[in-house]
């Protein structure tokens, strides 16, 4: 095993540990912090695989914006901050699904790909994913970024006082 190959488990591993702490915690704003913490590990993951602006664009959009979206949305709804008897479902039945469904795709895509080679003729470079992005990416980067600001603007509309219905 290489130096890289230990990162990336060791990476992969706190993801996973974050991921299964974002979905057993019945605090909300925990969740959103485990959040935080599984993305940044992924983030991680794609430093240690040398794709640095898929990285940055991983802490940038969804650690900065997304996270603090679901935080913010969270307190201008007023919804419970402490330990929520709604967030305490049946988590047997919902871990079976989880691994099953989980499991079943790692089988095909491991069946379906084992004996592929992908030959590299030129290594991308951040030029050559920002064009493909901003060339033929536009309009669904412009409609996801109208989508959030009416979410951001529901929010707000719902959590106002007094507001007449």
């Amino acid at each position: 095993m290489t130096v890289t190959d230990i990162l990336l488990c060791a990476l992969g591993a706190v993801a996973i540990g974050a991921a299964l702490r974002v979905v057993t915690t019945r605090h909300l704003v925990r969740a959103g912090l485990w959040l935080v913490v599984a993305l940044a590990a992924i983030a991680g993951c794609y430093l240690v695989l040398t794709a640095e602006l898929v990285a940055w664009v991983q802490v940038l959009i969804y650690v900065g914006a997304v996270v603090v979206l679901l935080l913010f949305a969270t307190m201008l709804t007023r919804a419970p901050i402490g330990p929520s008897d709604e967030l305490d479902r049946a988590r047997i039945p919902a871990a079976l699904i989880g691994l099953g469904s989980g499991g079943g795709l790692a089988a095909i895509l491991f069946i379906g790909y084992r004996w592929t080679r992908v030959e590299l003729s030129a290594p991308g470079t951040a030029a050559k994913l920002g064009a493909e992005i901003f060339s033929g990416w536009v309009l669904p980067f412009e409609v996801l970024s109208v989508l959030l600001l009416a979410a951001l603007v529901g929010a707000i509309v719902v959590s106002r006082k007094g507001a007449e219905r």
